[in-house]
């Protein structure tokens, strides 16, 4: 039986079943479950800290994976301690940690994560589309303009929560799983993962909260997290109070919550703080904004000028559109224009030996995967602004290249250009995603 199929099943019964734990899926988790685990792991993630590699597992397969079952199966398995490496977040100094498991427990983390999304999908509600099936950050934007449009929303409240993925809280957690899955087996392994020291530059640390951002099963125990704390809590008991109408967005650890009332926008920020530390959590003071966001009339501005918000990447904003009406504008956020290209300035820096041809095709790759994200309507002129950008900071390292040699003339703008008008141009700005309503066919700028 396919993997698809068993899915479907339980999902079925997670369906018939919503108020009850489920106890038994272990039983789907065979050696075909473990393979579909297994082709669906990257095959160029970095190592953990055996420094086995995907190539290497693969070589005695069939046996490893028969191995695997047996000990998860018995309990025999031992959560190994997860590598911890830091990634730049953004503005300054400041570092996002990242768990890099091995290549075993990413297997079976998968295999256990493909067994919970089909009861979880069950669940969770429609606005949240972080790390989920069929959902993405563009039905995340669309999402919430429309909301802002139909619901005549004046308020936004942009959540921060600091340091999400190191604060959640394993009892809690615990907790949350057992209402929906009691089968010992997963229980046992996920207790395992959470238990699991951190490796970090040779010293083992065990954390008592949290759970290491890399991991295959931590975004999947987060949307769980949150779907408790905030999804499930918002729906059932903050809305029905509320005097006006609202609406929640969320991406994993971040949120927006919009509202047409001022009164109900306040009232909710003031009880969310003491919803948070319930639960082990806090929001960030200064990062978490009360923001007026109210539509502006078609003449002029009203008494509070409307702010921006920035919200997975974007900054969201109302403008003027040529018929003269205020529509939601979005753009790329100035931090996350300033990151990618300092990102873009360091790896030109480092790879300005390569052939000409090989760097064009590699800087190419970056634009198309720029373009592909940040490729929303109304953003090209960011797009436009990002890919003279990119040439600029090229031609001055192939400059910086080619004055090494006293033959070279340097590559000034004049003989840049001429490359770039032949075979080594680089792709231009695109619209991919639409986020109109009314506009079913991608848009080509």
């Amino acid at each position: 039986m396919k993997v698809l199929t068993k899915q479907r099943q339980i999902a079925n019964i997670a369906q018939r079943h919503r108020e009850v734990a489920l106890t038994s899926l272990n039983k789907y988790l065979d050696h075909s479950w473990l393979l579909e685990a297994f082709q669906r792991v990257r095959k160029t993630s970095a190592p953990g800290v055996d420094g086995e590699r995907v190539e290497d597992y693969q070589r005695k397969l069939q046996s490893n994976l028969e191995n695997l079952l047996a000990r998860a199966k018995s309990g025999r398995y031992h959560a190994p301690p997860v590598k911890r490496v830091h990634i730049p977040k953004g503005k300054g100094d400041e570092t996002r940690p990242i768990g890099l498991p091995t290549t075993e427990d990413k297997i079976l983390q998968r295999a256990v994560a493909m067994l919970l999304e089909p009861v979880y999908e069950e669940e969770f509600y429609d606005f949240s589309f972080g790390f989920r099936p069929k959902r993405s950050a563009h039905q995340a934007l669309r999402h919430i303009q429309n909301n802002i449009y139909e619901k005549n929303t004046r308020w936004i409240l942009d959540l921060d929560i600091r340091r999400f993925f190191d604060r959640l809280d394993h009892g809690h957690l615990r907790k949350f799983l057992r209402q929906r899955v009691n089968d010992g087996v997963l229980t046992r392994l996920i207790d395992k993962w959470l238990k699991a020291g951190v490796m970090e530059e040779g010293q083992l640390s065990y954390e008592q909260s949290g759970t290491p951002q890399g991991g295959v099963i931590s975004p999947l125990l987060a949307n769980i997290y949150l779907h408790e704390v905030l999804d499930d809590w918002f729906v059932t008991e903050v809305q029905p109070r509320l005097s006006g109408r609202s609406f929640m967005a969320r991406f994993a650890d971040d949120a927006v919550i919009g509202f047409e009332n001022e009164a109900d926008a306040r009232r909710v920020l003031e009880v969310l703080v003491k919803r948070m530390e319930r639960f082990s959590l806090q929001l960030h003071p200064e990062k978490t904004r009360l923001i007026y966001f109210e539509r502006p009339p078609r003449h002029g501005q009203p008494t509070g000028k409307a702010e921006s918000f920035d919200f997975l990447g974007f900054t969201h904003f109302w403008r003027r559109s040529r018929k003269g009406n205020n529509v939601l504008g979005h753009k790329t956020a100035k931090d996350r224009l300033t990151r990618s290209l300092n990102d873009l300035r360091q790896w030109c820096r480092k790879n300005r030996h390569l052939k000409i041809s090989e760097q064009r095709e590699r800087l190419s790759c970056k634009l198309q995967g720029h373009y592909a994200y940040f490729g929303v309507s109304g953003n090209f002129r960011c797009l436009s602004s990002y890919h003279w950008e990119v040439g600029r900071i090229w031609r001055k390292w192939l400059d910086r290249r080619s004055r090494r040699s006293k033959r070279s003339k340097g590559m000034d703008w004049e003989r840049f250009n001429r490359l770039l008008a032949g075979p080594l141009a680089l792709p231009k700005p695109r619209i991919f995603h639409s986020l109109h309503p009314a506009a079913q066919r991608e848009l080509l700028i």
